[in-house]
């Protein structure tokens, strides 16, 4: 998939990588606007296109007590006027088959998490809105295992499709990025790299989810390094009351020193 098929996705001549970025999930309004903001000015500085992201509600929680979202159309409004008020793409995750035409009404692109992807009905039904699909690589899943997940969206007649992988799962708690499984991914369609994902700490005796900040920019470079279409980051100017995944995310002001990093490696890349 060509990323300039994303609709008001900004095309740039920088052969730059190009980025969904946001909160894990959207609290309220004031802090969707502060977030996107800043991402859309360090991005258009960059010459980085942007996706800004955030999930309307979060259904995969590890109790039942975890904060799961404001409303649903609450969240999608928001996103949208995100998306209207700054004129860039929006992607959210959607959960069940209803999801997938309600969200679709709101946002540009349409994301399977990776518990779900291989969740045939519910990858039909993505891909049958028309809008771009990006599917997250399964922590289960081998990256050779995701061109049948590609192959779905494709005979729905959705030829916007693109996948990201967010790590494997390495132990009980802990995730390793296999970096091999880039270049194999890209064989199948547009591939991008989920970067605070792929550090979380899953399945802590707490039931919270914990992650390794520290390695964000590590994990964020050598995906650069090696070629990877794209990069997702999850952000907030407040990760330790981030009221979903704050123990993996990246600190809003911290944004654009990584960025301006990543955007000298693919330079750098890109010369050879």
């Amino acid at each position: 998939m060509n990323i300039y098929h994303i609709p008001k996705i900004k095309h740039v001549e920088s052969g730059n990588f190009f980025l969904l970025a946001g909160p894990c999930a959207i609290e309220g309004e004031e802090m969707a606007m502060r977030i996107a903001e800043k991402l859309v000015g360090i991005t258009e500085k960059l010459e980085i296109p942007f996706v800004f992201k955030g999930s309307f509600k979060k259904a995969n929680r590890s109790r039942i007590d975890s904060f799961s979202g404001i409303g649903d159309e609450k969240a999608l409004k928001i996103l949208r006027k995100v998306s209207e008020s700054f004129g860039v793409p929006t992607v959210t995750d959607i959960h069940t088959n209803e999801d997938a035409m309600m969200a679709a009404e709101y946002v540009d692109v349409l994301q399977i998490p990776a518990f779900l992807v291989r969740q045939t009905d519910l990858v039909v039904a993505a891909a049958n809105t028309g809008k771009v699909v990006n599917l997250k690589k399964g922590q289960f899943m081998s990256p050779e295992s995701m061109k049948h997940a590609v192959q779905k969206v494709l005979d729905c007649q959705n030829e916007n499709v693109m996948v990201t992988d967010r790590g494997t799962m390495f132990g009980y708690q802990d995730m390793i990025v296999d970096f091999r499984g880039i270049p194999t991914m890209q064989n199948y369609a547009t591939t991008v790299l989920d970067v605070t994902h792929s550090l979380q700490q899953p399945n802590q005796t707490a039931g919270v989810t914990g992650g390794r900040p520290d390695m964000i920019e590590t994990v964020a470079k050598a995906g650069i390094a090696v070629g990877v279409d794209g990069i997702f980051i999850e952000t907030h100017f407040d990760p330790a009351n981030a009221k979903s995944d704050g123990a993996n995310m990246l600190h809003l002001d911290y944004f654009e020193s990584l960025m301006t990093k990543l955007v000298a490696i693919r330079k750098t890349v890109n010369s050879f």
